[in-house]
């Protein structure tokens, strides 16, 4: 059997105007993980990675902590978030306060949620963004392509919350409702892990932080 790591990528910067960016956390956050794997032997026969700024930065954190360069990487858009800004934008268009409280956070989160079960639905379209179906089928893709090309590898996905719960809801058969509240679950460079023969994927673990479970790095576990 091969085991497929899917990591999201560390904290970005929620809030600012650019949220496709690591925050310092979410850099120590990256290289603490590659740091853990390798102080237990971890290596990676393949990585894959979206496209997106924090995808990269956060393996090139890992790859620090591994004491690896950074290269052969396979770029995969289909591994690509959903922009929240727009899934929002079609059930409330006026434009949102920088979320600076408790009652924000929690509103924008309660806004995304109901978004996200509409262009799940099929109800909504936001702009400049691909049909849910279409969506899905980029996450599909990616682990259709690590069964066939790596059978038996230990393969490494660096992702975001939207595509790495979509895998996980794939692979289980879970509704909508479900995989939407795995994607509000999920923490900054939390490692979800299946095992797949070339005929399926099957779900090891999710959403667990091996690397921040110490006392000393309690204070590094974030989810935005």
């Amino acid at each position: 059997m091969g085991h497929l790591y899917l990591v999201r990528h560390g904290q970005a910067s929620f809030g600012a105007d650019d949220y496709d960016q690591l925050s310092a956390l979410g850099r120590r956050q990256a290289v603490r993980l590659g740091a853990y794997w390798r102080e237990r032997g971890m290596r990676f026969d393949a990585v894959i990675t979206g496209t997106l700024k924090r995808h990269r930065q956060t393996w090139e954190g890992i790859a620090e902590g591994l004491r690896l360069e950074a290269q052969d990487v396979r770029p995969w858009p289909g591994l690509d978030e959903y922009d929240s800004e727009a899934v929002i934008a079609t059930i409330h268009p006026e434009k949102l306060q920088k979320p600076d409280t408790p009652e924000l956070y929690r509103h924008h989160f309660r806004l995304l949620r109901d978004g996200l079960g509409a262009w799940m639905a099929g109800r909504t379209a936001p702009a400049g963004m691909p049909s849910y179906a279409d969506f899905l089928a980029g996450v599909t893709t990616a682990l259709d392509h690590v069964r066939a090309e790596h059978h038996g590898a230990k393969v490494l996905v660096v992702s975001s919350g939207g595509p790495i719960s979509t895998a996980v809801g794939h692979v289980l058969g879970t509704p909508p409702e479900t995989t939407i509240e795995l994607n509000m679950r999920i923490r900054n460079t939390a490692v979800t892990e299946f095992v797949f023969t070339p005929k399926r994927h099957m779900l090891l673990t999710y959403n667990t932080l091996p690397h921040l479970d110490g006392p000393d790095d309690e204070d590094m576990v974030s989810y935005a």
